[in-house]
């Protein structure tokens, strides 16, 4: 049996016990044990697996490239890090973009949006095409109540998409959402939309208009937040594919 072999082994072993995560912990250890941070590796692992809490800012912070792959420079670019953000964000208030009553998904957004050449934002956003797509895929009669009801162009995209579901997904789940997005897989939002229809089918299909459906989506239960997730997840790997390490 091969090296990865055994650990695709264990892996799933290790899972039906009830130790799920175990030995993915182990490795991401490894992978943070090198003086120099392999990228790649990073953003394979954690669009396998959920990122343990104790190293998600770090891994957050190297894949977005806040801090570099070389360990003995994250303190010196980390102090850098935080007179940009003072910078850029008294740049935002001097400008008006910004102001002490503006939320801090709205100031980060709009940071983002001022470091990347993107300020206003666009109004252009692809992602509604392969969210309809998909959910048509999954069930196309779920997507024709929707077209009934004129519903389709009125979804919370901006929730979902622009904001990456920050302040509709709890924190704890959000976290395994923004794990893949951070290491290069927007295409996870679009699944978490379709799933999050998918759970509540009985609810949206009881429901004759588009302000209804878009009200209830936007406030969905959160004790489903969880499940919504998972199950996002695995429609995500089983229309795109499992990530897997180059050699």
């Amino acid at each position: 049996m091969t090296e990865d072999s055994q650990r695709n082994f264990r892996s799933v072993y290790y899972e039906k016990v009830g130790f799920r995560g175990v030995e993915e912990k182990k490795s991401l250890e490894i992978l943070l044990k090198d003086d120099c941070l392999d990228i790649e590796k990073l953003c394979t692992f954690s669009q396998r697996f959920p990122l343990p809490s104790m190293y998600r800012a770090l891994v957050w912070k190297v894949l977005l490239g806040i801090l570099p792959p070389h360990h003995e420079s994250h303190a010196q670019v980390m102090k850098y890090r935080k007179e940009q953000y003072s910078d850029v964000l008294h740049a935002l208030k001097v400008i008006r973009f910004v102001s002490e009553a503006t939320t801090q998904v709205e100031v980060y957004l709009r940071m983002y949006q001022l470091e990347s050449g993107k300020l206003p934002r666009s109004p252009s956003f692809p992602l509604p095409k392969a969210f309809e797509q998909y959910l048509n895929l999954e069930d196309s009669r779920l997507l024709t109540h929707l077209k009934t009801c004129s519903a389709v162009s009125k979804l919370p995209y901006d929730l979902w998409f622009k904001r990456c579901f920050a302040g509709c997904l709890p924190e704890s789940s959000l976290q395994r959402v923004w794990d893949k997005v951070v290491s290069g897989s927007c295409k996870i939002l679009v699944f978490v939309a379709v799933e999050i229809l998918l759970t509540f089918k009985i609810k949206v299909m009881a429901l004759n208009s588009a302000e209804k459906i878009t009200k209830f989506l936007e406030n969905i239960p959160q004790d489903s937040s969880d499940a919504i997730v998972s199950k996002a997840i695995d429609l995500w790997h089983k229309h795109c594919g499992t990530p897997v390490h180059s050699a």
